[in-house]
């Protein structure tokens, strides 16, 4: 079974590129800077090349930059190609199939709006009812 799970932030900001023809379809690629050791935070961390294709990466595109945190589900792929000396070149990837959000709105940088407060009345029950409530 290959299923890889990552967490981690972007290196740098995602390379978006689009197919030719009709049916242009999305593609993302970025580095994951993923901690080594989760329990003890020092500064070794695992370089991870990440591709994501079509509404992920149209998702990536909008959402994510360096520095975001995202968890992410897929697979490991290899490939290899040759060089413009003629040497072979081997790849490692991370296919992505799902894609998370860590980051809380807050530490993004977003303004959000003031939550309104909730209304508490809606538990509140008016005095004077003396028979019993239709619910168990």
């Amino acid at each position: 079974m290959n299923i890889v799970t990552l967490l981690g932030r972007l290196t740098r900001d995602p390379d978006i590129r689009y197919t030719q023809g009709e049916n242009a379809m999305a593609t993302a690629r970025f580095t994951l800077a993923v901690d080594k050791n989760f329990k003890k935070k020092d500064d070794k961390a695992n370089f991870i090349n990440c591709v994501a294709f079509g509404k992920i990466a149209e998702t990536v595109e909008k959402h994510v930059f360096k520095g975001s945190k995202i968890a992410v589900i897929g697979e490991w792929t290899t490939g290899s190609y040759k060089n413009k000396d003629g040497n072979t070149v081997y790849t490692n990837d991370c296919n992505i199939s799902r894609l998370e959000f860590c980051d809380s709105k807050n530490s993004s940088g977003s303004s959000a709006e003031p939550q309104p407060k909730p209304d508490d009345s809606f538990m509140s029950f008016p005095d004077g009812i003396d028979e019993e409530l239709p619910f168990i």
